[in-house]
């Protein structure tokens, strides 16, 4: 037999998206800004897909929802650069966008998965994903002497991604859509560990909190189960994950401290310091443009300025270390006000399946929504929310894969198509 012949019928769109959906779901941990290169190629070839009509749009409610008010955001940022005359400048910044404009495109190529193979992929891959980010993170903080960055590049992606990764274990050990428990609930601890070895502190908050909301998610399973096996199961996880991180925990925790000591004496060359007083400048710039902002590119000058005039001091990052303040200065109210309906769309969706449905794989997606904007949200009270490349891509396909498992219908592809050019 034909070896390319073989290969072409192997590679149908229903098996591409299989390879696809793996890539998505262990990249970002493990590979970093591959997951962008992915999941941004998948789409773009997804518009060829559906402007050569080897495609359908899926019109699911959820999804036209989500889309309104992504791209909301999108012209947000867009009439930010336009009110301010900073086209030109903000358009390397307006072209990051793209990943969010492909919500629908993805939404629709992915929806011609089997739900349970997605399903059973998302788990697996995550699982794969945390082993993997416990490795990198062994290397990196015990060979090389840093925080934990895994693959990629900065410490608070890294613990971000590693977290919705944790969560997709935790989740499907509790709903069985994975056989092998154990094996689930260890790579949790291992995702755990690696975030502790990130020394990212905002995402040690959202770990218990996204924990617990699974638990509450799935407390129908855990009232079937032994409670003594449940506690002893969850105490040795604990006791494990305590001695292996309480270095990197005291270590970061008097960091913490001293960090405090030092504001309180008007010291804000500190981490926390530096914080504190992005913050300041941030409100400062927001007050002076607050229905539009002032464009994306503007904001690292006003950040050197306000440094430079208010606290005397030579410093400059990419963002406000807070994803609505990032927005507030940047796009305004306008810009602001469509981050949070992103959210709040997302999070009455799956909180609608979930009141409703009793199917597990229904419920399963609408946890991966739910924790994906738990984690985001809380991880961007210091950090990041969206704006940074693993990030936005890592946030758009749990959206995608999330939203169609929890509310979404399959597509059929035509006999004709079955074997046709790969999907994304």
């Amino acid at each position: 037999m034909n070896p390319l012949l073989s290969i072409k019928r192997h590679l149908t769109p229903a098996q591409i998206n299989v390879y696809f959906s793996i890539l998505c779901f262990f990249c970002p941990p493990v590979l970093g800004s591959a997951v962008s290169f992915v999941f941004n190629g998948g789409g773009l070839w997804s518009v060829l897909l559906l402007a050569l009509r080897r495609r359908r749009f899926n019109f699911d409610p959820p999804m036209l929802a989500m889309t309104v008010a992504i791209y909301a955001y999108c012209a947000a940022y867009l009439l930010a650069s336009v009110v301010n005359n900073a086209l030109r400048a903000d358009a390397p910044h307006l072209l990051a966008l793209v990943t969010f404009l492909l919500f629908p495109i993805s939404y629709s190529t992915w929806s011609i998965t089997a739900k349970a193979t997605l399903a059973r992929i998302v788990v697996v891959a995550s699982m794969a994903a945390c082993f993997g980010a416990l490795v990198l993170a062994v290397a990196q903080y015990y060979w090389l002497g840093m925080r934990a960055e895994g693959g990629a590049g900065n410490a608070i992606p890294f613990a971000t991604v590693t977290c919705l990764g944790v969560m997709m274990c935790v989740a499907g050990a509790l709903s069985g859509i994975e056989r092998p428990k154990g094996l689930l609930l260890l790579a949790a601890v291992a995702g755990i560990i690696a975030i502790l070895y990130s020394g990212t502190r905002i995402i040690w908050v959202a770990v218990p909190v996204s924990v617990l909301a699974v638990l509450l998610i799935n407390r129908r399973k855990l009232e079937e189960a032994s409670l003594a096996r449940l506690l002893l199961i969850a105490a040795a996880m604990s006791l494990v994950i305590a001695i292996l991180g309480f270095h990197v925990v005291s270590e970061r925790a008097d960091f913490l401290f001293s960090d405090w000591d030092a504001l309180a004496k008007g010291d804000h060359a500190t981490a926390t310091g530096l914080r504190v007083a992005l913050w300041q400048i941030g409100l400062d710039a927001f007050r002076d443009a607050p229905i539009f902002g002032h464009g994306i590119a503007a904001s690292q000058a006003l950040m050197k300025q306000g440094f430079h005039d208010q606290f005397g001091m030579a410093a400059g990052f990419s963002h406000f270390h807070n994803g609505f303040l990032t927005a507030l200065v940047q796009a305004g109210l306008a810009g602001a006000i469509t981050l949070a309906a992103i959210f709040v769309v997302a999070a009455w969706n799956a909180a609608r399946v979930l009141r409703a449905s009793a199917d597990p794989l229904e419920r399963f997606g609408a946890t991966m929504v739910a924790v994906t904007v738990i984690i985001y949200l809380i991880g961007g009270m210091t950090g990041i929310l969206l704006g940074h490349d693993i990030l936005d891509s890592t946030f758009m396909v749990f959206v995608v894969a999330g939203t169609y498992l929890a509310s979404g219908r399959q597509q059929e592809l035509p006999r004709e198509l079955a074997a046709a050019a790969p999907a994304a």
